[in-house]
């Protein structure tokens, strides 16, 4: 890989962490609503998905260790 596509990827690795995490705090926030609302199977739905998008940062971040250590 060149090294400005090295580069490049190390600053969208970041980016899509950075940008999943933002995610996953909304859909908690939202899965809190129904759960308060009388849903609580969207609610524990949702919070499954955060737990996947939390799990996707992880090989994210991995991916971007890998990167780093050359």
């Amino acid at each position: 890989m060149a090294k400005d596509e090295t580069t490049k990827l190390r600053i969208l690795l970041r980016h899509w962490v950075e940008h999943n995490e933002e995610h996953a705090e909304e859909f908690a926030e939202w899965a809190d609503k129904a759960k308060a609302g009388g849903r609580p199977q969207v609610h524990d739905c949702m919070m499954k998905a955060v737990k996947q998008m939390r799990g996707v940062n992880k090989s994210l971040l991995a991916a971007l260790e890998g990167l780093e250590e050359g």
